[in-house]
């Protein structure tokens, strides 16, 4: 039974055959003509048969090294090129960009980005998954998530895309059976539709100047989806904090109110998480692409 063989002898080896001598195979190879040798005579005891006969004046390859040799160079071969095709990999936007995001902000913010994205990369294709769980990206393949608010501690890689703004609001047929709240103390009174994911749905905390004010709210009803949120709270049900993304345009347009304007509830950030120190350029473009997006909207 054949030795484990080391694979670097395979080029040595291949080498040799196309100088055509030891002396000129050392010369290509930066070896000294005994390295080589040892290189093949040790290969050839791998393989466990003789690849070549030799003589003072010249080499010949054996009927077995004559077809090793046509191997070797096949697969030679295609490693360059798989070499090849990882640094186009590295260096070009290829293949399927696959990331996940989620309902609301995929919808209204990555969606569009993402198709003008393709237009600047027409070789390439992208899936696009809508989930609002946090997907685990190596077993689910996915090569990048764009994710809103807090990051979670992980191994992940993240870069900073972003940020929102946290609005209170509530519809005006809410406000005028309920009434308005001035300050956060007031919100006491009124009932909240609450995001379910969110670590502390019912808790928030109002700043203004140098002040802090905790609150926590009566939950009316909740949803794990902001969209769902702000669906619910379009009809009246309670009084929702969203993200500027999704309400502003119900706020200029009067299907919302915009309530405490002069407080402010913290800024949740975007972000781009993605595994490995070293993504490829698709995902470092779309990066740099759906950053230039956010940067032109603000």
């Amino acid at each position: 039974m054949a030795q484990a063989v080391n694979l670097n002898r395979l080029a040595v080896f291949a080498a040799l055959v196309r100088a055509g001598s030891f002396t000129a195979a050392a010369e290509q190879l930066g070896l000294t003509k005994a390295m080589v040798s040892q290189h093949l005579a040790r290969l050839e005891r791998e393989l466990g048969v003789n690849l070549l006969v030799r003589s003072t004046r010249r080499m010949s390859l054996t009927e077995a090294g004559a077809v090793f040799h046509a191997d070797c160079v096949r697969i030679l071969g295609e490693a360059d090129a798989a070499i090849a095709r990882v640094g186009e990999g590295r260096e070009t936007p290829s293949g399927t960009l696959r990331l996940t995001v989620s309902t609301d902000y995929g919808t209204a913010i990555v969606a569009p980005a993402l198709a003008g994205f393709l237009r600047l990369h027409p070789a390439l294709q992208a899936d696009m998954v809508l989930s609002d769980e946090v997907s685990d990206l190596i077993a689910e393949r996915f090569d990048l998530a764009i994710r809103g608010g807090w990051l979670r501690d992980s191994s992940l890689r993240a870069a900073r895309l972003g940020g929102f703004r946290q609005l209170l609001v509530g519809s005006p047929g809410y406000l005028a059976a309920h009434g308005t709240p001035r300050r956060p103390q007031d919100l006491a009174a009124h009932g909240l539709v609450a995001l379910s994911v969110l670590p502390a749905p019912l808790r928030w905390t109002f700043t203004r100047g140098g002040a802090r004010h905790t609150v926590r709210l009566h939950q009316r009803a909740q949803a794990n989806s902001a969209s769902a949120v702000r669906a619910m709270v379009l009809a009246g049900a309670g009084l929702g904090v969203l993200p500027d993304y999704l309400a502003e345009d119900d706020i200029r347009a009067g299907r919302l109110v915009a309530l405490l304007a002069q407080y402010r509830l913290p800024e949740g950030g975007i972000h781009a998480v993605y595994p490995g120190r070293q993504p490829p350029a698709k995902v470092r473009a779309f990066i740099d692409h759906l950053r230039a997006c956010l940067a032109g909207a603000a």
